[in-house]
């Protein structure tokens, strides 16, 4: 898989997400064999550029591998400020939000917006590429609702504008994240361009990532929720690539030991205080694997303060998992 100049090491790529691919989790997913981890949306809105949440999703300081930024705009000429800002900071690909479905982002016709308004979506792009001399990519979804999918249209003006690759979320913006994805608009994206195309949306495991790249021969598969609190998912799926054997899943020490590591980075990343609060939800995809955490033991995680306190409640949630063989579920 290649974008631009730049050669990935295999076809999986973690996706950019609100509140989660921060750059500790991105460094897990690459360690467990993430080609590419795309950062938080950025606003292009230079008003926030140097507001402390803002400069915490830019943050890529010792992170391996390429550093590619997402950002989000309406604006041509700030949208290409805002690329030309992040290029200067050190990011080595852009990659233009048109996927995100949330209210708070379509309400300003931002995000999957756009895809109802392909004329500023071609000025946008042809805005954005002209300035910057890196690969610019683009994240988008089929279309804004079931009958007005334009995923093929708009894949074709990123062509024509100098998009390096483009992302398709099998689902329109109508559909958030409910129901299954669809893959059929996306194999016909691929029919429909000479760029690379990347596969979006319920790759969950590696039966299923293969059967969307046979499906929809994309180059890429982008995989999201499921890597929360399960990075092995991109090591299973490679694995599985390459050889057509299924890994065992990670061992319940294992799962431990990557938890604590986690954290200890996130505690580093921001701070004691908010690192508690942001594990929060972590801890809670990695234990979802588990049948043994009581809804107590959870409450009590939530509840710490400290992250001496947070690490404390894990390890004794950890010696129950042990002792109990029926309560690790498949990963």
């Amino acid at each position: 898989m290649q974008i631009g100049s730049y050669q990935l090491t295999n076809k999986l790529i973690l996706a950019p997400m609100a509140g989660v691919s921060d750059r500790p989790f991105r460094e897990l997913c690459k360690h467990f064999g993430a080609g590419l981890a795309v950062s938080e949306m950025l606003t292009s809105n230079p008003a926030f550029r140097q507001h402390k949440r803002t400069l915490l999703k830019a943050d890529h300081q010792g992170e391996c591998g390429l550093r590619s930024i997402q950002i989000l705009g309406t604006d041509p000429r700030q949208m290409a400020d805002a690329a030309h800002y992040n290029v200067h900071q050190g990011a080595q690909i852009i990659d233009i939000n048109m996927g995100c479905p949330a209210k708070k982002v379509c309400s300003v016709a931002a995000g999957s917006a756009l895809m109802k308004n392909e004329a500023l979506v071609k000025k946008i792009l042809d805005a954005v590429v002209n300035t910057v001399d890196v690969p610019v990519t683009l994240k988008i979804r089929t279309g804004w609702d079931s009958q007005s999918r334009n995923a093929v249209q708009i894949a074709r003006i990123a062509e024509q504008a100098g998009i390096a690759a483009v992302t398709v979320h099998g689902r329109t913006r109508a559909c958030k994240f409910n129901g299954q994805a669809e893959y059929d608009t996306i194999r016909a994206v691929k029919q429909s361009v000479n760029i690379p195309v990347i596969a979006n949306g319920d790759i969950d495991s590696p039966e299923k990532a293969r059967w969307v790249l046979d499906h929809t021969g994309a180059d890429a598969l982008m995989i999201g929720r499921a890597a929360q609190g399960n990075p092995w998912l991109f090591t299973q799926i490679q694995h599985f690539i390459e050889s057509g054997k299924l890994l065992d899943k990670p061992s319940v020490r294992a799962v431990h030991q990557t938890l604590l590591s986690h954290l200890e980075k996130l505690y580093g990343f921001y701070g004691s205080a908010c690192g508690v609060k942001i594990a929060r939800k972590h801890i809670g995809w990695y234990f979802h694997h588990f049948k043994s955490v009581s809804q107590l033991t959870k409450d009590s995680i939530n509840n710490a303060a400290e992250p001496s306190q947070q690490i404390k409640l894990i390890n004794s949630a950890f010696t129950i998992i042990t002792n109990d063989n029926a309560a690790y579920e498949s990963l």
